[in-house]
């Protein structure tokens, strides 16, 4: 007979279940629910009030993330493993995170739109989480983290080719379904009972009675509205939250290419009165009801719904006596757990139920004499010694690989974000030179447009200037400003009779200061008129 204690922990409040198995028989020894302040006194009176001091303690895992990748069905095991790795190594590539802050394992689905291909689901957990739940369990021998998702299907009776889906609507709601006996999908919803609890517990200033509130609470369906408005008073803060529950459920079974037969409801919010005909009402056509422990039969000692609200503690105390997906442990083996339980000497912890795990009473009688007796004694003992040592030294080995290994990952995902830093770098002095070709480029337009309006005024200027100095004599045929290169080169064609006029326009040009750099054709004459070419540059 094997038992273990079964600790469902989330803030503010401990599930716990005792459950014990007698070869296929299993049976709920001590259960209940546990409101803390100090976390670590919680977990030791419920260990002392459960008698359990030397049985194995299985917890949720916390915070866990669900991914699902697709593989072909013709992988080996291995093969498999390496496939589900290299996607969740891609999966923390593209969100930048380190793949080695992660404890993770993974269970495979038959994909049902694919017969070629299986749904790996795959749960991770980061690493610090996992050490800071076995810190709160102190000396407490931990032999299981199991994610809550994966194990609360334990306890449902589930019958072959049968799709049903479980809510397990804790502090945050859980939706697992289960398609031919084997978890499917798991879908994590922020909404849940957390959310419920902390308004009523603002307004009554305690969770515990909060709790009670619910559990005292009825939902009444459109069948049932003569119910006084004064009886309602706490389902406005219950119903807001239900009503998203159970749409984001519409919208997953409405998608969903699985059709299912049953829905399952259970966690703290199955207390609430009613809450399976409330589901009933958005479920048209499909059966939804309280989980009920498969196991346990109706007593009229114990309220059955006292067990199903510790349904979640159930779960995991199961999943520790080999129940549910086998690999689903989040709890790496210590040394200690790796020792065959005939090897282990318990010298005594001083608590009620310490038990020595091994009483070798060699008391060889007959033809043996005393010393006889101590020789073959000391013999057992350095054979024993000789296995703890050969022990620790595999253990050690194993634990200096996997450091080696880690170490190479770590190295392996160093070079990788230095890769990616160079990458980056290359990128930023490429887009680097093109803003400075970018700005040299915009520099000249400033500087074009700059020109332009400068020359935007001189040009009526000179006209003027040249207006008030041309002698009478003299013609402008033509005046050019159209240069490439210089916008401010002016080019005057301008005839007259007389060369002597001709030459005191160029000169009063230069010496009036309207044109710099002033150079001329010599006279060319055509006709009665003599014609030369001046010029200059604006000043």
């Amino acid at each position: 007979m094997s038992s273990c204690l079964g600790l469902f922990i989330e803030n503010n409040v401990i599930k716990y279940a005792k459950v014990t198995k007698d070869r296929e028989n299993l049976k709920v020894e001590a259960f209940g629910v546990k409101f803390y302040e100090k976390i670590g006194e919680a977990i030791e009176q419920i260990v002392s009030e459960t008698f359990s001091y030397n049985i194995p303690i299985s917890i949720n895992l916390a915070e866990e993330i669900y991914n699902y990748f697709y593989m072909f069905s013709l992988l080996n095991k291995n093969d498999l493993k390496k496939a589900v790795d290299t996607e969740f190594e891609s999966y923390c590539y593209d969100r930048k995170l380190n793949k080695n802050a992660f404890e993770t394992r993974f269970a495979i689905s038959n994909e049902i739109e694919d017969k070629d291909r299986v749904k790996a689901i795959h749960v991770s957990s980061n690493k610090s989480s996992i050490t800071k739940s076995l810190q709160v369990l102190g000396d407490n021998k931990v032999s299981m983290i199991t994610p809550i998702g994966m194990s609360i299907a334990n306890v449902a009776e589930i019958k072959p080719k049968e799709n049903i889906i479980i809510v397990n609507i804790e502090n945050k709601t859980t939706i697992t379904t289960i398609t031919n006996q084997k978890v499917y999908n798991v879908t994590k919803l922020e909404e849940g009972a957390e959310e419920i609890l902390d308004k009523i517990a603002k307004k009554e200033n305690s969770f515990s009675k909060a709790y009670e509130i619910c559990k005292n609470t009825t939902i009444y369906t459109m069948e049932g509205k003569e119910l006084q408005d004064e009886e309602n008073e706490y389902l406005e803060y219950i119903m807001p939250t239900l009503y998203k529950i159970v749409t984001k459920l519409q919208d997953y079974v409405t998608t969903s290419t699985v059709k299912f037969s049953k829905i399952y409801i259970t966690g703290t919010m199955s207390v609430v009165n009613n809450i399976d005909l409330y589901f009933q009402e958005f479920f048209q056509g499909k059966k939804c009801e309280i989980l009920k422990p498969y196991f346990i039969k109706e007593s009229l000692k114990i309220n059955i719904k006292d067990y199903i609200e510790v349904n979640s503690a159930i779960a995991v105390a199961m999943q520790g006596l080999g129940y549910g997906i086998k690999n689903m442990n989040f709890k790496k083996p210590s040394f200690s757990d790796q020792i065959p339980d005939w090897l282990k000497i318990d010298i005594g912890s001083g608590k009620k139920e310490s038990k020595k795990k091994l009483n070798i009473d060699v008391s060889l009688k007959g033809k043996l004499d005393a010393t006889e007796r101590w020789l073959l004694r000391g013999t057992i003992g350095v054979l024993m010694l000789t296995i703890l040592y050969s022990g620790f030294a595999i253990y050690l080995d194993n634990r200096i690989s996997e450091k080696i290994a880690e170490t190479e990952s770590v190295s392996q995902y160093t070079d990788t974000q230095i890769a990616m830093a160079e990458s980056d770098i290359n990128r930023v002095k490429q887009k680097a030179n093109e803003y400075q070709e970018m700005e040299n480029n915009l520099r000249n337009i400033n500087t074009q447009i700059e020109d332009n309006l400068s020359l935007k005024g001189t040009i009526p200027t000179l006209l003027m200037q040249i207006a008030s100095s041309i002698p009478q004599a003299v013609q402008i045929t033509e005046i050019e400003n159209t240069s490439s290169n210089n916008n401010r080169h002016i080019i005057i064609y301008a005839q007259s009779q007389y060369y002597d006029e001709l030459g005191y326009f160029k000169a009063r040009l230069s010496e009036d200061g309207i044109l710099d750099n002033v150079v001329s054709t010599q006279g060319e004459k055509q006709g009665d008129f003599v014609k030369i070419v001046i010029e200059g540059d604006l000043p």
